[in-house]
């Protein structure tokens, strides 16, 4: 179905039809009112099933996007006391080549019901946050105490 079949209840017609007016409504309605009548409410009764078909394929189509979504998406599950790293949404405006775009990492405090952290800065202070924006933190090798293996230049 195309839109504009959807818009104004017919098909395209050619411009050589369009000139051809008189005679493509001659034959489309035969000229007695009666007919045309009941033609022109056929019609429009057709357009109505035509857009009902069209909401009802759209919203079979949004539902399957939203499965598809939905499936996609997963859970974050953050427990107090562990490290996070903070999505700094201000590097949109002015990102930088190889800057990173976590900030932290900061420790998580407290866990809301509606998914918001509550987390403390290297100040002590608290501030809360949508979890959506964090993701764990993971010391390095160096930090754990591991030894780094390193090459010598010939």
């Amino acid at each position: 179905m195309s839109p504009y079949q959807l818009v104004f209840g017919k098909s395209y017609h050619l411009p050589v039809e369009i000139e051809h007016k008189a005679y493509w409504a001659t034959r489309r309605i035969n000229m007695e009112f009666k007919e045309a009548g009941f033609t022109r409410r056929d019609l429009l009764t057709e357009l109505d099933e035509w857009r009902n078909e069209a909401n009802e394929s759209s919203q079979i189509y949004k539902e399957m996007a939203k499965k598809f979504h939905d499936l996609n998406i997963r859970t974050k599950e953050f427990k107090p006391g562990q490290e996070v790293l903070l999505y700094n949404s201000k590097l949109h405006l002015f990102p930088g080549k190889l800057q990173s775009k976590w900030t932290g990492s900061y420790v998580l405090h407290k866990s809301n019901w509606n998914g918001t952290y509550e987390l403390f800065n290297a100040d002590g202070n608290t501030f809360t946050v949508n979890g959506h924006r964090l993701k764990p933190f993971f010391k390095s090798d160096v930090d754990r105490g591991l030894e780094v293996v390193k090459f010598n230049d010939p």
